[in-house]
């Protein structure tokens, strides 16, 4: 990870500060801290979480889909040596599930740790991801977890000190159904990322990392066809439904294993949508890129 920031051209002090973080909070012993299956591009954004959480802080990374949100919180806990757990919000989420609750243990009352308790205790990285789904008297028990307090009340058993080396980082997303305005005490305990759209330029250098065997040309061809639907969407020509760089990470794999383009993009990209007029402009943007000779011999190597 620290080789693949200095390819990206991050600030040498930066990196210092990260090893001497991982020098003086050695990893435990966990199985959670795992390499990232895919990496962040961004050298500003990179910079900015980076010196974020050396100097104690917790992130917020609001933007909008396809903007690698929680890749980079991933790739965040695996640059600091820390494991990560992982927080996934909705409406019926409550503190007993974040936090911890009583259980039955060997014929006993005992507390069974959440994420969030887990995360506090072995300094681990939480990712928060669509922090705006749940509800705010929910998320009210983490108020003292962020805050210069950093300690976990434990109604019924003594309060938890968060570790030194424990950061939380929350991912929202302003254009799902079911969000809502983030509280603003909540709000003030983070600093906040707006991650921009992923360029052109790195969409190429991530299809090159994913796929070693792709060919450049292969790899411009569908940075441009993301892009092209990105200026689609941003226009309010198409809607954020087709917007998924997942999607066509998912497609690319398809036809390396023999699948016609036009196909695995179909199921990748063009069928997120349920509109068959929105479809079919999909499938023309595709076709302006990608041939129906196309096939995997003349995409990869």
């Amino acid at each position: 990870m620290l080789d693949f920031l200095r390819e990206e051209h991050v600030d040498e002090h930066i990196i210092k500060g990260i090893e001497d973080f991982r020098r003086e909070h050695p990893s435990p012993a966990t199985d959670l801290t795992a390499r990232p299956r895919y990496m962040y591009y961004g050298k500003e954004i990179w910079e900015q979480a980076a010196e974020a959480l050396l100097c104690g802080e917790n992130l917020l990374l609001a933007g909008s889909k396809a903007t690698g949100k929680n890749v980079l919180a991933e790739n965040l806990a695996c640059l600091f040596g820390r494991p990560s757990y992982n927080v996934s919000f909705h409406i019926n989420m409550d503190a007993s599930f974040m936090i911890g609750t009583d259980t039955f243990r060997d014929g006993q009352v005992v507390f069974r740790p959440g994420p969030v308790c887990q995360c506090a205790t072995l300094g681990g990285f939480c990712i928060l991801d669509e922090i705006n789904m749940a509800r705010n008297e929910a998320l009210a028990v983490l108020h003292s977890v962020l805050d210069f307090r950093r300690v976990i009340n434990v109604p019924g058993y003594d309060a938890i000190p968060v570790h030194d080396a424990a950061r939380f980082i929350a991912t929202m997303n302003y254009g799902y159904a079911g969000t809502r305005e983030l509280n603003e005490a909540l709000a003030s305990r983070f600093m906040v990322i707006h991650m921009p759209e992923i360029t052109r330029d790195n969409l190429e250098k991530l299809l090159r990392r994913e796929f070693p065997d792709m060919k450049k040309q292969s790899a411009v061809q569908f940075s441009g066809l993301f892009t092209d639907i990105e200026k689609k969407c941003r226009n309010g020509e198409l809607t954020p439904k087709v917007l998924d760089l997942r999607g066509l990470m998912d497609a690319i794999r398809l036809i390396r294993r023999g699948l016609s383009p036009l196909s695995a993009l179909d199921m990748g990209i063009t069928n997120k949508t349920f509109d068959d007029y929105e479809q079919s402009l999909v499938r023309d943007i595709i076709s302006s890129r990608i041939s129906k000779k196309d096939g995997r011999s003349t995409l990869f190597d």
